[in-house]
């Protein structure tokens, strides 16, 4: 029990919440007189302490039951079959035969009210960057990836088509009303798991990080797993790695005074010579690149594009043209914005108009816009990027439009901040990147970096 008070400071202190050493002896002190058995007391106890500031008392709300819950799963709803006769059961079995093998299994098990295992929890958090996530504003938000990295949206459509496929095979409504009530239920405490887990590792993360973590740390930290604060000073660590590059390209092109042998241009110029080769000819290079961007500035994307685009206006001048687009559920030049001297102001007048909300994002229809209008940026010498995560929500991916604009460019890159297998469910990844020349994950500020060195260089 010491050891999660002590714990429960440590996370106050990195959220913010000013706790002095007096301050801790007193909760000591407090839960030494009032004792832990009514746990009503003890979190009053706690917080009287502990909280001198109202402002702070959320901070608090929030924290407590993260570190002094249960420790129980929520309830399911019960497995329904336990209800169904030998008949029904039978018409269960055979609905389920329409789905694939992996989509069945899951499918079972959230019927059978089974939760999922600590071992499977440690294995989403790895997979979505929970383990280095340490602010309690992104609980639901790493909760959400953590359901979708398990096809969780995909069995919730399958579940619905299960009740309709049992109506038609002729199971009494009443009936079917009441496995889906079962599996709602099922299906609400499986979520309520899955985020009471998140929230317990945010909490323990928070409990554990270090003061005046250091920006190296930060930089491997995925996007989605930093605070405002934290945003912020990666926002300013993007302009010394981008004056860097800079600085490093500026060289190299510098360097670089001739491009390619031009085999055939060496012949003609040593005709005179009786084709031994006294002029060596070279092609012209083209030292700076062009390029066309297109950047998903929904909600999931938005800082991760921001920091693209940073990178892009303090590189102007190592490029010959940038021609940038945004979109979330359309498309919208934005190049002239980066005609100006502040990048700041440049960016967040393209936040400012196109604002995130719960509207979908539409990459199909941002590509039907590009083709309508823009076409014509793209040439032999252009490198196309595409900075998102493929997710079109169900929508009409134009991968005709994605495959002529691929045609039109000199090579086709795509910055998606998603492992690969992630892509799955309302993501259209596989299909766009098989029609690309490079896709780089860039889940933090080190890959991102590192995707733009290329980008330049290559």
């Amino acid at each position: 029990m010491e050891s999660r008070i002590l714990q429960l400071i440590a996370a106050l202190r990195a959220s913010g919440v000013r706790v002095s050493l007096a301050e801790s002896a007193e909760a000591f002190s407090a839960v030494d007189l009032m004792g832990i058995q009514d746990r009503e007391s003890f979190r009053l106890s706690l917080r009287a302490t502990l909280i001198k500031d109202v402002k702070d008392l959320s901070t608090f709300e929030k924290l407590f039951p993260l570190f002094f819950g249960s420790g129980q799963p929520p309830a399911m709803g019960g497995n329904p079959s336990d209800d169904l006769t030998p008949e029904e059961i039978q018409m269960l079995a055979e609905a389920l035969k329409q789905f694939t093998e992996q989509l069945r299994q899951r499918m079972e098990r959230l019927m059978n009210g089974e939760p999922l295992t600590k071992s499977e929890l440690e294995a989403l958090a790895q997979l979505v960057g929970l383990n280095q996530a340490d602010d309690l504003n992104y609980q639901k938000w790493m909760a959400q990836r953590m359901m979708r990295a398990m096809a969780f949206p995909e069995v919730q459509k399958a579940m619905r088509e299960l009740m309709e496929q049992l109506e038609q095979m002729g199971m009494n409504r009443e009936r079917v009303d009441q496995i889906r009530e079962m599996v709602r239920q099922n299906m609400q405490g499986m979520q309520e798991q899955i985020e009471q887990f998140a929230g317990e590792r945010i909490a323990e993360n928070l409990s554990e990080r270090p003061r005046g973590e250091n920006i190296d740390n930060l930089m491997n930290r995925p996007f989605q797993a930093l605070s405002d604060s934290e945003k912020k000073l990666l926002q300013r660590e993007v302009k010394r790695l981008a004056a860097a590059l800079r600085t490093r390209i500026a060289l190299r092109q510098k360097r670089m005074k001739s491009g390619q042998l031009d085999p055939k241009a060496t012949i003609r110029a040593n005709l005179k010579y009786q084709g031994v080769p006294m002029e060596i000819k070279h092609k012209d290079r083209v030292r700076k690149p062009k390029i066309v961007v297109i950047c998903d500035v929904s909600t999931s994307m938005r800082f991760c594009s921001e920091l693209m685009l940073s990178f892009l206006f303090a590189l102007q001048g190592q490029v010959r043209k940038t021609h940038a687009f945004a979109f979330i559920d359309h498309l919208e030049s934005i190049s002239e914005d980066f005609n100006g001297s502040n990048a700041d102001e440049a960016i967040q007048s393209v936040l400012w108009r196109m604002p995130s909300g719960h509207y979908n994002t539409d990459l199909g229809r941002a590509l039907g816009n590009f083709n309508d209008g823009y076409m014509d940026t793209l040439n032999s010498g252009t490198t196309l990027l595409i900075v998102g995560d493929g997710r079109n929500n169900y929508n009409d991916p134009r991968l005709e439009i994605f495959s002529a604009m691929s045609r039109r460019s000199t090579r086709t890159i795509w910055l998606n901040p998603e492992p690969q297998s992630m892509w799955h469910g309302d993501s259209d990844m596989p299909k766009y990147a098989s029609l690309c020349s490079n896709v780089l994950k860039v889940s933090n500020l080190k890959e991102l970096a590192e995707a733009v060195d290329k980008l330049m260089t290559g």
